[in-house]
């Protein structure tokens, strides 16, 4: 698994590192069953703190997208996840909203919010590592 982390950004690093696990899982890169790396592992591995992917770790498992076991370590979750509920759908908006309005604010199109939309779709769909501009 690749993870790369811009420790200069704006973004915080347990939001980089969970996003990427995510995305991971979304590619196929990350199949249900495949072991993640240790907390510790992980985090000497990328060079941030242990308690930093401790805290990723416990959202995704939250989350529904890993299990933690005390033999077996870190896994993706073995019987896949399920499709999107209510809840999720609600949540989605939620996070969705305050980009929508960013967007409106700096006159982008419905169109091209749509547009922009299927574009990354398909790029994590098609493994695809970088946007196209």
């Amino acid at each position: 698994m690749f993870i790369k982390m811009d420790m200069a950004a704006d973004k915080p690093i347990y939001i980089q590192l969970k996003e990427q696990i995510i995305e991971g899982i979304a590619r196929k890169e990350l199949q249900p069953g495949d072991d993640l790396p240790s907390v510790r592992s992980l985090a000497a591995d990328i060079g941030i703190n242990v308690h930093t992917v401790n805290k990723v770790y416990q959202q995704l498992k939250q989350e529904g997208y890993i299990q933690i076991h005390r033999k077996r370590g870190v896994i993706i979750h073995p019987d896949g996840f399920l499709p999107a509920d209510e809840n999720y759908i609600n949540s989605l908006k939620e996070e969705l909203r305050p980009l929508l309005a960013a967007s409106i604010c700096h006159n982008l199109t419905i169109d091209e919010f749509k547009e922009l939309s299927d574009e990354i779709y398909l790029q994590i769909l098609n493994k695809e590592g970088e946007q196209h501009e």
